[in-house]
């Protein structure tokens, strides 16, 4: 059957982009892209003439049916949003479920992520995380979301005319000197990434532009005190169901606001 590839295209430096994801545009039979005119700015630098064919949120299932009338037996299709990796907070997956089902083939090209390029310029305690994509809009849906990820980084998308709202939010919550992360317009002219309580970003943001693209963390700060008997009696339950002690030394900080170093060292002692 033929072959959908899902590639990655820049953020907004248009150097970005990888050598495969530039030779797979060329070759496959046409492009499917969320804004035509966005994904032409970028061929053209690169003088890639491949059809393009609009496919967005609004129309992605009906897209599905004529890509891969296209696609046929041997075809090609690639896969592209007007930012970053397909499927990520973007148009993609049901394009790419519904070929899939199909028989067609999925192959990713790999390149800039909004999400990676923020992680990659942000120090943290540890390499957990969880990504919710955009912030639900309702202050309810906030604060479960907020009591849902409180004990690991909580890595969010959010608009300009919503974030200063999400702040005051995560201010109500935690607290003002909760640590927080806000990227904007990463790799553009106006690129910033500022670290500090919400405080701190909250009182930047009365007086500094808000434009652009935003990804945002919240971050876990967990205590060197823990109750060791609770954590103890949860380290002998996962070692009855044949978990290792790395793995409870994963598990156990995700539930509970305890340094994974720590539990791994009450595991070893049990």
């Amino acid at each position: 059957m033929g072959t959908l590839y899902a590639v990655a295209v820049p953020l907004g430096n248009l150097s970005d982009i990888t050598l495969r994801a530039i030779e797979i545009l060329k070759n496959v039979d046409c492009i499917a892209c969320e804004d035509t005119r966005n994904t032409r700015v970028l061929l053209d630098k690169y003088d890639i003439s491949t059809r393009l064919i609009d496919c967005h949120k609004f129309n992605e299932k009906e897209r599905s049916e004529k890509l891969s009338e296209l696609m046929g037996e041997t075809g090609s299709v690639a896969l592209v949003s007007d930012a970053g990796t397909p499927g990520i907070c973007d148009p993609g997956c049901v394009v790419e479920k519904e070929l899939m089902q199909k028989g067609h083939k999925s192959v990713p090209i790999p390149g800039a992520s909004a999400l990676t390029a923020f992680l990659s310029a942000v120090p943290r305690e540890d390499e957990f995380f969880a990504f919710t994509g955009f912030m639900p809009r309702t202050n309810i849906k906030r604060q479960e979301l907020f009591e849902k990820f409180r004990n690991i980084n909580c890595i969010f998308y959010e608009s300009p005319n919503r974030l200063r709202e999400t702040l005051k939010d995560i201010k109500e919550y935690f607290g003002a000197d909760k640590k927080i992360a806000i990227g904007r317009e990463l790799t553009k002219i106006f690129e910033e990434i500022k670290i500090g309580t919400v405080e701190e970003i909250i009182n930047y943001y009365e007086t500094n532009t808000l434009k652009g693209e935003i990804v945002g963390m919240i971050f876990t700060e967990k205590s060197d005190e823990i109750d060791e008997t609770e954590i103890i009696n949860d380290i002998k339950k996962l070692k009855k169901e044949g978990f290792s002690n790395k793995d409870i030394s994963k598990i156990i900080p995700l539930m509970k606001n305890a340094q994974k170093n720590k539990v791994y060292e009450l595991a070893l002692k049990q």
